[in-house]
């Protein structure tokens, strides 16, 4: 399996207060699906962050992201950021540069990658790893080795 760039970027939002950057996100969201027309969605889950109000609202604009994906009827898959980054670079443990280091090799970029970027694209290709061994696995179940 090749994974090929299609597309990526940042949802920015603005300085408005905490519910209508929730809209915002939902809205772009909306948008980007509208376009590109996905077939499912991967997002990673939330991890503990620094303190809980940053946790509380990572997994607030999750959701936001989430409903947008629901409406628009795709299936959503979540995956751990260890599990991410083992797929991507066979370690758990892996740091930030590390993980952009291979999703530009990986997807052959030349381009520099933000860290947001290199993130969603990871969970991107972990999914689309964890499909195709799924499958593989299907078929094989299935009687489709022989």
């Amino acid at each position: 399996m090749k994974s090929i760039h299609v597309a990526s970027g940042c949802i920015r939002i603005g300085h408005e207060a905490f519910p209508e950057r929730l809209g915002a996100i939902y809205r772009q969201l909306s948008e980007l699906v509208a376009t590109y027309q996905p077939a499912e969605m991967a997002i990673e889950q939330v991890f503990m962050a620094k303190n809980a109000s940053s946790a509380l609202k990572l997994g607030q604009a999750r959701g936001a992201a989430i409903c947008a994906c629901v409406v628009a009827g795709l299936p959503v898959f979540e995956y751990a950021p260890r599990a991410v980054k083992q797929t991507v670079v066979g370690s758990g443990s892996a740091d930030k540069d590390q993980v952009q280091h291979m999703i530009r090799h990986i997807l052959q970029l030349d381009e520099p990658l933000t860290a947001d970027q290199s993130d969603a694209l990871a969970v991107a290709i972990s999914h689309a790893h964890a499909n195709s061994t799924l499958q593989l696995i299907g078929r094989s179940r299935r009687g489709g080795w022989r």
